[in-house]
């Protein structure tokens, strides 16, 4: 990772989209459908990961997320937004359903077993890891955007906190793509 650091922004987002980012995974949806990496191509899409007992950033992200595709769909733009949970003992197909059905019908929440969660996030370099809370527990996760391209290749972040204006660019950008 320290090569792609010293290299230029082109030649890093090169390496990149080569393949650091993504593979193959199976998981289920809200509705517990099976789906597969199949869902990261055909139209821009946001992915993020998070989970449904997240008391600030999740939820913030998603609203956010969800405003973004509005106004996006409203100039006839087109961008998916894929949640998928980085706590699958909690996070249930029934829970994702409910807690990304509040913001939006064309949101896909993922999860599944935990193996297979763990390794879909290992191959989008994602950290994600439990901190005990008392008697119960929360997650510590990374909080940024991935943007993917309709052949699901990754074009760029959107930082938690990201000024609106800058993250709503570039989701135009990627939308254009």
């Amino acid at each position: 990772m320290v090569l792609v650091f010293a290299m230029g922004r082109k030649e890093a987002e090169g390496v990149l989209s080569a393949g650091a980012y993504g593979g193959p995974f199976q998981l289920v949806n809200q509705a517990g459908a099976p789906v597969t990496e199949e869902v990261l191509r055909g139209r821009p899409t946001a992915l993020f990961f998070g989970f449904t007992h997240c008391p600030d950033v999740c939820p913030t992200t998603l609203y956010e997320l969800a405003g973004y595709q509005k106004a996006l769909k409203a100039e006839g733009k087109d961008l998916g937004i894929v949640f998928v949970t980085v706590d699958p003992e909690r996070d249930k197909p029934d829970t994702l359903r409910t807690y990304v059905g509040a913001l939006s019908d064309d949101v896909t929440a993922l999860t599944g077993d935990p193996a297979s969660v763990e390794s879909m996030l290992k191959s989008f370099g994602i950290y994600a890891r439990k901190v005990p809370q008392g008697d119960d527990y929360t997650m510590d996760h990374t909080a940024s955007i991935l943007l993917l391209d309709r052949q699901g290749q990754f074009k760029g972040t959107i930082a938690y906190g990201e000024d609106p204006a800058a993250a709503k660019a570039k989701l135009e950008r990627l939308s254009a793509s």
